[in-house]
């Protein structure tokens, strides 16, 4: 009876290509919402299974990581099993994660879930960027431009949304609330969606395989730091490991036939200094600032709902930053933009430092804690928001015909980027102990090594107009 329904339903409804759109933008606003409110209840998963912050920092880490390898694998795979079947999978691997972390009873299962739901997450953007620009070819940029500004859309409503649930209804609501959701976006998916040829060619799973084996042995290596009562021996041997396999993923990659991640994308020097610079901005941008909830109620003892209020600022300030960044940036270049970016996400890091320590009573009057880390909010966007398009576009010129490939390999080092800022930050916190100095180090510490990534952005081209035409 039910299929017959869907049959039904399918006759009467267009297969239009404005539907389709809607189907995919409700994807990624999901996984755009579930991102910001999982670090929203954050504090309070810790408290509830009463671990160290070590272990459960694995709860946003192990998402990142799945994510990082899934999203260079996903288009590859779409091309050759078909998109439209790809895009359900995603969406099923993250509905049916988005379950079980629901119905979670250990903090271990938690993590093996997020697992799930950052494998069905990391494949979506991808195959969804492909419908997006195979249902609409004589507006691709239009469609595509519209479509990614969702996710900032899913930021705005995320934490506030987040926030509520966890103080009405608890930390499980941010992962059921997916469910519906999902089930919706699966069946429209299924009735809207039509059918696209395959192509022959080959998924490079050895490479993925040891690019998640040497990552994810040295995110344990960092984890074993905090857990193994000062012994240095097992988190050596996982460091020496990640070593061995980062080294072999890179011989292997040089020979393979359809390598994960293009050489040259990775050893040209243009190319060498856009993926550090994205790494660490993965970093200060996906990694540190995942711990803001935790930041604001433990530092500041502020509620749940008022922790995730104050990200707001950000994600509105990033959507009209990089909104007029990208009319300008053909004027303005990129070198610019990320150095004025830079400098101003190195200004919001020194100022959550600062804020740490009592920035709010330094200047003789106290200054309401929800006003001062929006404030400071507000700087994190407009250095994002003026960064990112120009990170974006900094090197694809050099190589037109492989936008893919090059946006794919930004995107992985962003994700490692703030996997790994995920892992040191729970190490840090966990050794310090004091929360207050804890995030201190942290946000200090990454403010100096965004600095140090200044001088590469004077290796990468200045603007299209720096690039040699052939």
């Amino acid at each position: 009876m039910f299929w017959c329904c869907l049959s039904l339903l399918a006759k009467i409804v267009p297969m239009s290509r404005y539907f389709v759109f809607v189907v995919i933008a409700l994807g990624l606003l999901m996984v755009a919402i579930s991102g910001t409110a999982v670090s929203v209840a954050f504090p309070i998963i810790t408290t509830s299974f009463g671990v160290s912050l070590v272990l459960a920092g694995w709860v946003l880490t192990i998402f990142q990581l799945l994510a990082t390898v899934t999203m260079p694998l996903a288009g590859k795979v779409g091309d050759i099993f078909g998109v439209k079947r790809i895009f359900m999978l995603s969406l099923l691997s993250f509905t049916l994660g988005s379950l079980f972390c629901a119905l979670a009873s250990n903090i271990e299962l938690l993590i093996l879930f997020r697992a799930l739901q950052g494998i069905g997450a990391g494949s979506f953007l991808p195959v969804a960027t492909s419908i997006a620009a195979r249902e609409f070819p004589g507006s691709r940029q239009q469609a595509i431009g519209l479509f990614t500004s969702i996710f900032p859309v899913g930021q705005i409503i995320g934490p506030n949304l987040g926030g509520w649930l966890v103080e009405v209804f608890g930390w499980r609501s941010v992962f059921w609330v997916n469910v519906p959701l999902g089930l919706v976006a699966i069946i429209a998916a299924v009735l809207l969606l039509r059918g696209d040829d395959r192509e022959k060619g080959q998924v490079d799973l050895v490479g993925a395989g040891l690019l998640a084996a040497s990552v994810f042995a040295f995110l344990m290596a960092l984890s074993q730091l905090g857990n193994n009562g000062g012994s240095w021996l097992g988190p050596g041997v996982l460091f020496a490991s990640a070593g061995v396999m980062t080294t072999t993923f890179v011989w292997y990659e040089k020979r393979a036939k359809a390598p994960i991640i293009d050489p040259e994308v990775l050893s040209e020097r243009p190319f060498l200094a856009a993926n550090i610079f994205n790494l660490v901005l993965g970093a200060c941008v996906m990694g540190v600032m995942a711990f803001i909830p935790l930041y604001t109620v433990s530092v500041f003892n502020m509620t749940v709902f008022q922790s995730g209020f104050v990200l707001t600022p950000r994600s509105v300030a990033m959507i009209a930053a990089s909104t007029l960044t990208s009319m300008f940036l053909v004027k303005w270049g990129y070198r610019q933009p990320m150095l004025i970016g830079t400098l101003l996400t190195v200004a919001n890091l020194i100022l959550l430092a600062a804020a740490a320590l009592g920035l709010g009573t330094t200047v003789g009057t106290h200054i309401n804690s929800v006003v001062l880390v929006s404030g400071i909010m507000l700087f994190a966007g407009l250095g994002m928001g003026i960064t990112a398009p120009a990170a974006n576009n900094a090197c694809i010129e050099l190589m037109p015909d492989r936008v893919a490939t090059i946006t794919g390999v930004r995107g992985m080092f962003r994700q490692v980027g703030g996997a790994v800022s995920i892992a040191v930050t729970s190490l840090v916190l966990h050794k310090v102990g004091d929360m207050a100095h804890g995030f201190l180090f942290v946000f200090a510490g990454l403010a100096v090594v965004k600095l140090v990534t200044i001088p590469a952005i004077f290796m990468m081209p200045a603007s299209p107009k720096d690039i040699p035409v052939a």
